[in-house]
């Protein structure tokens, strides 16, 4: 049955919003967790309060353990205190954790304060975690039993403790001496095993596949992905299973983690919000910092554009095709960037494979230039045969200086858009941070260099 919300629960709350905060959560309350999450998105935080508090317990509980769920920590801040901690104490350990990580600092200093024991203890120590580690993603709440167990003593533990587990992919069977991990049992295994026979008789032959607290979130995907886990178990230096990290825990980290990225890719600071919360000064900030050093390096353009000035009185005609030779190399630049940032994610190639890479970028580079170099000459002939355009009496040597331009810039872009992720690597920034505007810019000026450097070597004694 649903809670009454008093007038004072939600500050400033009329009751006419209680009214609909009631009305709204019985429509709700039978619906799917996730269908219930994305309607309280879409509300106000005071709004998605009200109607958190009348939902029945367990199932406002159920809404905060979603991930899903990002205005989270904004809607607690607006609960009575007694309440939201009790809602906290329900939810799971790694769920609470980053709530509070998100939290204010003196409302979450006084939301810990009213936690149960277990629940602050087990926070305490995530929030320890450095963020993006196994350590900070993982929960405390899983199924351990000692190896002396038979398999009916471990099902009749599970069916006590179950509630209070976030999952129960495998079991974790320790040494009942010295508590070190010894095997992990899938479910399925312990579900098909003699009741009378030991745990141990059901364990696999292989040694269980586990993670230190500090490993980062893209090597336990790696492993998640690579050994086909539902879960992997977090252990100490002396291999005591001190949490696990679920695949739906990768999942929801790694959309975060391409997501960041896709942004850095664009030319922007990563947004850590959605973009219909975001408000009009931070999407300013987070924008306007790249476009301002963007605007920088393309007025290096504009400058070098002002060095070849007395060329392009001489052979107006260069200037026809300048978008074209600055296009073609930043577009091969930012191909070249993504495969590269794509592969150092994965674990492809490392540091050390930067030399293999650019004798693979160089001849790609130069077929690359060299197809398009040829679309570029075609283009030249068919305007002038046609008749569509005069090119002059030198057309030849001019589509001669844009075919050869184009092999050159393209395989300057496509080694300098391979190279850049290395350098940001080794210097310790994020690879991501060579976003393809950025390297676009960066091609852009070397570009036209390049373009009247060729120019100059064509065409001198004929247009120049």
């Amino acid at each position: 049955m649903n809670e009454i919300v008093d007038r004072d629960t939600i500050r400033g709350a009329s009751v006419p919003a209680d009214l609909l905060a009631h009305t709204l959560a019985a429509s709700l309350a039978s619906e799917h967790v996730a269908d219930i999450v994305e309607t309280l998105e879409d509300q106000g935080a005071r709004s998605a309060a009200a109607i958190l508090l009348a939902l029945p317990f367990e199932r406002a509980v159920e809404v905060l353990d979603e991930p899903a769920f990002e205005t989270a920590p904004a809607v607690l801040a607006l609960l009575p205190e007694e309440r939201a901690a009790a809602f906290l104490d329900a939810m799971s350990a790694d769920r609470v954790t980053d709530v509070l990580a998100r939290t204010d600092g003196p409302a979450r200093a006084r939301l810990l304060r009213r936690l149960d024991a277990p629940t602050h203890a087990a926070v305490t120590r995530l929030l320890t975690y450095p963020e993006g580690s196994a350590g900070s993603l993982m929960t405390t709440e899983f199924v351990s039993v000692p190896a002396d167990w038979t398999v009916a003593q471990t099902l009749r533990h599970i069916g006590t403790v179950e509630r209070s587990r976030e999952t129960v992919y495998s079991i974790y069977v320790r040494d009942p001496a010295s508590g070190v991990l010894l095997h992990a049992v899938p479910l399925r295994r312990l579900l098909s095993g003699d009741p009378g026979a030991a745990i141990t008789t059901l364990a696999p032959a292989h040694k269980p596949v586990t993670v230190t607290p500090g490993a980062d979130r893209e090597d336990v995907a790696r492993l998640i992905s690579k050994y086909n886990l539902l879960a992997v178990p977090v252990v100490d230096v002396a291999g005591h299973v001190i949490g696990i990290v679920t695949v739906d825990d990768v999942i929801d980290t790694m959309i975060a983690e391409t997501t960041e990225d896709v942004q850095k890719l664009g030319g922007m600071e990563a947004l850590n919000e959605r973009y219909d919360q975001i408000g009009f000064l931070t999407m300013i900030r987070k924008r306007a910092g790249w476009l301002s050093i963007l605007l920088v390096g393309e007025m290096l353009t504009a400058s070098a554009m002002q060095v070849f000035e007395a060329e392009l009185e001489k052979a107006i005609v260069l200037a026809l095709f300048i978008p074209l030779i600055m296009s073609s190399g930043g577009n091969s630049g930012s191909q070249a960037t993504s495969l590269i940032i794509r592969a150092l994610a994965l674990r492809e190639i490392s540091l050390k494979d930067w030399w293999r890479v650019a004798l693979r970028e160089l001849p790609t580079g130069m077929t690359l230039g060299a197809i398009l170099g040829a679309i570029g000459i075609a283009r030249i002939v068919a305007w002038q045969k046609l008749g569509l355009y005069d090119y002059g009496p030198h057309w030849l040597l001019v589509a001669a200086t844009i075919g050869a331009t184009l092999v050159c810039i393209v395989t300057f872009g496509s080694l300098t858009g391979s190279m850049l992720p290395f350098v940001l690597k080794r210097l310790g920034f994020d690879p991501a941070s060579a976003s393809a505007p950025f390297v676009a810019t960066l091609v852009d000026v070397t570009g036209l260099v390049i373009y009247f450097g060729v120019a100059a070597a064509i065409l001198t004694g004929t247009l120049l």
